[in-house]
């Protein structure tokens, strides 16, 4: 399994030979502007919830790849309405894909379209793949929801939001890798603007004095599980 961080809270996954892009905020992101998003592969494209700097260059990506969009019923509707192939979840459930199993499980946040269109109940998912197992919280608080995960599945990774603001801050992500059982941690939702900007050297002692691995790849760059 190959993770790709294109910033904010963009993900490219490889997995059993398929691509995933997860929540496109891309080209207008500022810090990616090295990125060009007509050079990257999709199968599925996975949203954790309808806000902007989540959905951005969903159509341009999908409209190219034929890429299914994966999200809640509510996101995977607006998108079918335009024509795109969904494929509809909701908090609970998991479906087998030709890459891995995916449940979408619960986020404390808010989710609607720039539009003003309904995006549903926020969410994240847990993704099971060629034995590597990563859980993607998406924007949310922290949750004791959370320590339902490890009775289900060990992960390998949990990449959660540390920008705060929005969502969780350091301190919180750290409880919550505590919650997940997991000690990996790769870090998104930060330094996009100014609200959520912050000190990454002060971020990684803070896991690394806990006995955590806090990673903070530069944009463009993988790691591979």
């Amino acid at each position: 399994m190959k993770i790709t961080y294109y910033g904010h809270a963009a993900l490219g996954i490889k997995v059993g030979g398929k691509h995933i892009i997860v929540d496109p905020f891309i080209s207008g992101n500022p810090l990616a502007e090295h990125i060009d998003i007509n050079n990257l592969k999709a199968d599925y494209i996975l949203l954790t919830h309808a806000h902007g700097d989540h959905v951005l260059d969903v159509e341009a990506i999908a409209k190219r790849t034929n890429a299914v969009i994966v999200s809640n019923a509510e996101i995977a509707d607006y998108y079918a309405a335009k024509g795109f192939e969904t494929h509809p979840m909701n908090h609970g459930g998991s479906w087998n894909f030709d890459f891995g199993k995916v449940k979408y499980v619960n986020a404390i946040h808010s989710s609607s379209f720039p539009d003003g269109s309904n995006g549903g109940n926020p969410g994240g998912f847990v993704i099971e793949g060629e034995h590597k197992n990563v859980y993607i919280a998406g924007d949310t608080a922290l949750t004791m929801d959370m320590k339902l995960i490890p009775m289900r599945t060990k992960l390998d990774l949990a990449i959660f939001p540390i920008g705060d603001n929005f969502t969780m801050d350091v301190e919180d992500a750290i409880l919550a890798s505590d919650f997940v059982e997991c000690d990996k941690i790769l870090g998104y939702h930060y330094d996009t603007f100014g609200y959520i900007k912050i000190n990454k050297k002060e971020a990684i002692q803070r896991f690394f004095d806990k006995g955590k691995d806090l990673m903070l790849l530069e944009i463009g760059d993988s790691i591979e599980l």
